[in-house]
């Protein structure tokens, strides 16, 4: 699993649908009033982008994307 790669949410474009944490076969996200919490980014995948791809919202970014 990654040490410097974990998805950090826009909360300003999350609609709080919770697809990305439904999606996450590692565990990464957690529910907390109703929102995505990335609760063990030490879980991700490094360069996964499961989540970033089926959020609708586009609100899921990397910590250590080099892009």
């Amino acid at each position: 699993m990654a040490k410097n790669w974990h998805p950090v949410i826009d909360y300003e474009n999350c609609s709080g649908c919770l697809t990305c944490a439904n999606f996450c076969p590692h565990e990464v996200y957690s529910v907390e009033s109703g929102k995505p919490v990335v609760s063990k980014p030490e879980h991700c995948v490094e360069f996964c982008r499961g989540c970033q791809k089926v959020c609708p919202s586009e609100a899921i970014k990397y910590f250590g994307d080099r892009r």
